[in-house]
Parts: structure tokens; sequence; C-alpha cells
């Protein structure tokens, strides 16, 4: 791109108003997309007391057409000239972008300011099924609204945010400690308010059901929720305003309720961009049977929590009765259906409903040290909807809970939870990754985004991949009978187990979803769980974890029955895993009957016996060079 800059005064009595400016400019944009050349002569304030010296601005714009992998990805790319918002991933620690804030910034000011907010309520037609008990009137979505000052007729898309933590904490009775959705959130909202909406993006900022000025019962994740966002989305795209385009971007519940609102989408939702939220209840606070503390009575919290003390707070939904009774019913007597008495869980697991009815495209955000929500919703999550047809990118580093950029957050990270890979875990370029894709998905500006896994490893390397695990991938398996520790022993709520490998003979790359294959007995408790962490033995480095609960020994969500002193083998997965072990390190598992976050069985005091049979543990691997294509660096946001 070639830009010339040419000074000229301006005589008081050429006043040219620059929302006309702006329609010319655009027009001619529109007209010659490849060759622009755009002069404007001149422009003066309305002030006419002022001479100004104002700029002549000749841009001249060659667009060298050619088939860009944008990625750097397997294949390589041609390198060619783009405009800023088509530079590979590769090539972005080379942009000139201000890297001195607290988010990630685009390195062109967008031309509009903002108007807003404006207030909305949209009433949801809800089922039979999903109406409540209590305090009359309808179901009421509540919206808040913030325009870029286009010029007049034009139309926007939308990029909305929507979640229950807006005006909680009872008006005065319990305190108020958070914000209503006419102000612009923290996360997601004022992110987008200062990035995207100067580019031509409308802001919308929703409250779920029976949380901020929404009406209706909290459905926590229920049905009711679910048609309420699907219809405040499809609203968005049907004002006259809108070009029909809307995306939804979010972290944590409001990452979940992008799946949401793609389980039975509108035909406006054209991306969503879940950040860190769960593609189901179950799935969030259950990992291979094993519970989570927190899945007790969570429903009730998140209720209590975002309670605003007002009559809708008398609005009763029938799950209201179903929910806290569920997670008992899953650790205690999952062997004997417990899990399986109501649909509670079948109705808050978003991801099929996605996969089957969902046109749109998905950018997965993830961090592969987040507790919170595990990364096992990421992955396999992107190949399942990759083979689905739908258009998949996920970009996953070593930070927690958290967003990609942020870097005084993601400077907090501990040893064994991220903080190796910093300060490179931090993606300063994170706007410009998304900003050509909104532009195609809810503009339709320029070519659709490439599918690819942006991936770092615990050192703080990037590599990326046409999918992940990489199709290059090698898996190694260890017979860890043969281990240090290896053979036989009981692991309960007082005893554990450690099992240390040979030292390795080469740098061992670990990427992906490691298992760990275990024969293992009950005790005279009918059931029991195992929790593996594993280090590197020789520096001690937490590496990544898994958990079992024996009733759900083949993983997933099935419960078998359990009898006491019988052999089981369980087929354990571990979490997604990016990490180095060094040449001559060793490979150490420490197996307890539970760990981080997670509670007893019914069964820790007797806990399981492991015993010399069947111990199998596999390594999907990674051997490349060090000037293999699918690394790249990052831009070095810390050297500022």
């Amino acid at each position: 791109m070639i830009i010339c800059y040419c000074l000229f005064a301006v005589p008081m009595d050429e006043v040219l108003d620059a929302e006309i400016v702006e329609e010319n400019l655009f027009s001619l944009i529109s007209k010659y997309p490849s060759f622009l050349w755009v002069k404007i002569e001149s422009l003066v304030l309305k002030n006419k007391k002022l001479m100004i010296l104002m700029s002549t601005i000749l841009v001249t714009s060659i667009i060298v057409s050619s088939t860009i992998w944008s990625a750097a990805g397997p294949g390589g790319f041609s390198k060619s000239d783009y405009e800023w918002w088509e530079t590979p991933v590769n090539e972005r620690y080379n942009m000139e972008l201000n890297m001195t804030g607290w988010r990630s910034q685009l390195p062109v000011e967008g031309l509009y300011s903002w108007t807003g907010p404006t207030e909305y309520y949209v009433e949801v037609d809800l089922p039979i099924s999903e109406q409540d008990v209590g305090y009359p009137g309808p179901a009421l979505m509540h919206v808040s609204l913030w325009m870029p000052d286009v010029p007049n007729g034009t139309k926007v898309p939308v990029i909305a945010t929507v979640h229950p933590y807006y005006d909680f904490g009872g008006e005065g009775v319990l305190g108020d400690d958070s914000n209503p959705n006419t102000i612009p959130d923290a996360g997601v909202g004022l992110w987008v308010l200062e990035e995207f909406v100067p580019h031509g993006y409308a802001l919308a900022q929703i409250s779920t059901f029976g949380t901020g000025k929404s009406t209706h019962c909290q459905d926590v994740k229920g049905l009711g929720e679910q048609i309420g966002i699907q219809e405040a989305v499809h609203w968005l795209g049907e004002q006259e305003w809108s070009n029909g385009n809307v995306g939804l971007m979010g972290k944590s519940y409001a990452g979940t309720t992008n799946w949401e609102a793609a389980q039975n989408p509108s035909e406006h939702l054209k991306t969503i961009v879940p950040i860190s939220g769960s593609i189901g209840v179950q799935q969030m606070f259950y990992r291979n049977g094993s519970s989570e503390a927190r899945a007790m009575l969570y429903d009730v919290l998140y209720e209590g929590a975002t309670t605003d003390a007002t009559s809708d707070d008398m609005r009763f939904c029938t799950d209201d009765a179903i929910g806290p009774l569920s997670p008992f019913t899953t650790w205690l007597g999952a062997g004997l259906g417990g899990d399986e008495w109501n649909d509670y869980w079948d109705e808050r697991y978003h991801l099929q409903d996605v996969i089957d009815n969902y046109n749109g495209s998905v950018y997965i955000v993830w961090g592969l040290q987040d507790w919170n929500v595990d990364p096992y919703h990421a992955f396999p999550t992107h190949q399942l909807l990759k083979d689905a047809g739908i258009n998949v990118r996920t970009i996953s580093g070593q930070w927690g809970h958290n967003y990609p950029d942020q870097p005084s957050v993601h400077e907090g990270l501990e040893s064994g939870y991220g903080a190796e890979a910093f300060p490179s875990v931090t993606r300063m370029d994170w706007a410009v990754e998304l900003f050509p894709w909104f532009e195609y998905y809810l503009k339709d500006i320029g070519e659709e985004p490439e599918s690819y896994v942006q991936v770092q490893r615990n050192d703080g390397n990037w590599h990326i991949e046409e999918t992940w695990p990489a199709e290059d991938t090698v898996n190694i398996q260890y017979a860890i009978a043969d281990w240090d520790g290896g053979m036989s022993g009981t692991v309960n709520s007082q005893q554990s187990m450690t099992i240390t490998s040979q030292p390795l003979t080469e740098d061992t790359h670990i990427s992906g979803l490691p298992t760990l294959h275990i024969d293992a007995r009950t005790n005279t408790c009918n059931g029991g769980q195992l929790f593996v962490t594993m280090f590197d033995g020789t520096s001690g480095l937490r590496l990544g974890h898994a958990t079992m609960d024996v009733r759900y020994r083949d993983g997933g969500y099935d419960a078998k029955p359990t009898s006491p002193m019988t052999s089981y083998r369980m087929l354990m997965e571990f979490n997604p895993m990016d990490v180095i072990i060094p040449e001559g390190h060793t490979i150490q598992l420490v197996v307890t009957e539970t760990g981080e976050d997670y509670l007893p069985s019914p069964c820790a005091t007797l806990g399981m016996t492991i015993f010399a049979g069947y111990q199998v543990l596999t390594l999907p691997t990674l051997d490349r060079p060090n000037d293999h294509k699918n690394w790249f660096n990052v831009p070095a946001w810390w050297e500022e």
C-alpha cells in the first residue's frame, strides 16, 4: 500500500460536511475495491472563524491477488501485498501494534464514534414446559444497544454478549455489586465498543431471564434460557438498521450462551466466539464421572449470586425442583441409574444440537490451564465441528480462565499452570486475528477464513495445525508396570502411588490428549475413583491431569454398574496437553483418590487397588525441528 499526503490551505467559505465526505468515500471504496484513488479537496470546521490546514489524502492501494494460506500452515503461504487485517499469523510479530494497553488493539482506528445505549425489551413466547410459577407477567429479554454513527441508511451488523451478571446485588438490599447492562462490561462489552464499533459494528448487551431487567424465572442454561437467547438474537437481526448478521462473543457463562444460541439458531446468527464457555452443564462439572465440588447446588448458587431482590425472584422455574438434586444423584447413585432419573443433564447439553442444527461459524478460545471450564470442552470439540462441516478456528494458549490478551492477568500464572509460557502466552494481536473473522461473517468482506488451530506449548512456543492433535502425531506407548513403583498398590483417601519412568532418550513433545488404560479393583465398597497427575519427574513441573470414577470406566457420561472386589479396566484420558519433556528427564505419575477441585468418591476411604495387569500410558507426540514451518513467533509486547 502506497500513501501520499499533500497539504494545502482551506478558504473559510468552503465548508464540506464530514458525513458527506464519508458517504462519498464509502461509495468509492465499494466501486473500486482493488484500486482506490480518493481526493478530498477541502474540509473545514463548521466554525467559520477558524481557518485550518487540512490534508488532501491520496490513497493508492494495489492489491495483488494470490492464494494465501493466511496462517502459514502446512504448505506455507505465498508472500504478497495484503491489507493489514490479512497479515498471516507468522508475520504479525512484525506489525506496528500498540501493545501498551490492557487489551489487544487494532492498528487502524475506525471512522465512527457511537451513540447509546438505548434500551429495548424483547417479548419471548415460551412453550408450556417453560412457563414459570409465581409473579405474573410476560417473559422479557432486556437489551442495551450501542450504535456506530454511520451515515443515514447504512445497515450494520451486531456483536452481542449475553450473561446473567448484569445488575445483581439486590438494589441496595444485598449491596449493589454489579453494573447494569447499560454500562459496557469490562470483558467483552467495553473491548468491542472501543475496537470494533468504530469500524461499523453495533454492540448489544443482553441479560438472561431472571437477571438484570429481564423478567421470567432464571432457568440456568435450560431450555427456557436457550429460547430467550435465541429470540433476542433473532430480534437483533430483524431490526431496520441491521444488515441481518449477528455474532456472539463472551467468556465463561457468557461463552456458554453462545452455544445455547446456536442450538436452535436464528437464521441471523452467523458466528459465535465462545471463550471458555461450557458445551454442557454435566460436561462442566463432571469428568469421566468424577464430580467437582462446585457441582453441588450450582444452579441454586447461581440464582443466589445473581438475585436482584425484585418481584421476579418470586417466579419459580419447574427445573428448580429438579436441579439441586441432580448433582447428588449423579455423585452418589450413578451406578444405580441416578444420573438418568430425569432429563436435566440432556436439556443442558448444548454441543450436539449445535452440530445438528447450526450452519454458522465458530471461533473457539480456550486456556490449556483453565480449571474453571476444562479445555476438554475445546478438544475434541474443534474436530467434531469441523467434521460436521462447520468452519471452526481455535486459539489455545497456556492461560487459565481468561482471554488471550490481558498481560496483567497472565503475569500472575503459577509454575506448572502456565507461568513457563509467559510472556509469549499473551496474544496482543488477538484483535487483528478476530477482525477479518467478523468482517467476513458479519459484513461479507474478504475471503472465508481458514480453519486451523493455534496452540501453545508450555515453554511458550506457538505452532499452528490444520487440526489438533496434528496429522503427523506419533503415539508412543509405555508399559508403566515396568516403571519404578508401577507394580501394585492401594489408592485411597490416605494412600497414593508414585510411578516413575526411566530417563527419556530424547526430547519428548506431548501434543494432544494422553491416555492411561489401567486395571484396578474395587475393594469392599461398590465403586471408587482415581486421580492421576503427570509431572516432569526431574524438574518436578506439573504437566497435566486425568480423573475417573470407575462407574464411568469407558469414558464419557454413561455410568455402568460396579460390584465390590471386582476388577475393571479404566480407560482414562488426560486433559489436553502441549508440553515438552527434555532428554534425560523422567515422566512421573502420581495416583491419588482425588485431586484439585474434585470431591472424594463415596468409596474414598477404602479406595481402589491397582495391580500388575494392564497398565499402558499412551502419549501423542510431535517430532519437529526448530525451523519447522508450523512454528511461529507472536508480537513481543514485553519489549514495548
